[in-house]
């Protein structure tokens, strides 16, 4: 149930909307108001989902009322004059209705503002989980090379080079790039800088000797400095 108000300086008017307000079972009339002033004073304690607004009005019209609000209930507006539609649409009303109104147009009115009303009351949908990306691209050679992360065995630091060593080929990818940029594109859970010049994928570890970290037969060093690395990774 939508509770209304109905506004409007011009009493038979607004016992007009009264009256059409009755016949439309999914509304409730809390209050008739004859200016804006009424109209503000049951806003601040009641709560509303609607107005029935007329636009000339003594003291604040009809815009000027909506304006003044931080947070203006659904609102149509009931008017004999027409040049006020796009400042109307512009503030977001339902409708704009011009008197004399009929009533089938009066139900449509209310129908718009019916669904707008139930829309807004479905609880909002979760937004999806980010997934993480499962590769990056590299510049080789002035082309971009896709380097999925799952076919990563390690990286090999050369200088300004690194060089991504993959177990789909004997060949690696070889990319001006430091270690420390490399490292920013690799998620911490999935790889572990084990030297100065080595990061390892850690699903590829088949064995931990002294100084050295074994992949299958390949063995790769693993200097004192990077050891809390790797066991912080080895003991998740």
């Amino acid at each position: 149930m939508m509770q209304c108000l109905a506004i409007d300086d011009e009493k038979l008017v607004l016992e007009l909307l009264e009256d059409n307000i009755r016949q439309v079972p999914f509304l409730h009339l809390v209050k008739s108001c004859r200016n804006a002033m009424e109209a503000t004073a049951i806003l601040q304690n009641t709560q509303i989902d609607l107005l029935f607004l007329d636009i000339q009005m003594p003291g604040l019209n009809g815009l000027q009322f909506l304006q003044t609000l931080p947070h203006p209930p659904m609102a149509i507006l009931v008017t004999a004059y027409e040049q006020y539609a796009l400042e109307g649409y512009n503030l977001d009303v339902v409708d704009y209705l011009l008197k004399p109104v009929s009533f089938e147009r009066f139900m449509k009115a209310c129908n718009k503002a019916h669904d707008r009303f139930r829309r807004q009351q479905l609880p909002a949908s979760p937004a999806p989980a980010e997934t993480a990306p499962d590769h990056f691209f590299v510049n080789v050679e002035y082309s971009l090379v896709k380097v999925t992360l799952a076919d990563i065995l390690y990286i090999e630091g050369l200088k300004d080079y690194i060089k991504i060593h993959v177990a789909s080929s004997k060949k690696p990818v070889i990319t001006r790039m430091s270690m420390k940029a490399i490292e920013e594109k690799l998620p911490p859970a999935q790889f572990v800088r084990t030297h100065k010049s080595f990061i390892i994928a850690a699903p590829r570890i088949t064995a931990i000797k002294r100084d050295l970290v074994c992949l299958g037969e390949l063995e790769l060093p693993l200097s004192e400095f990077y050891k809390g690395n790797l066991e912080k990774v080895i003991n998740r």
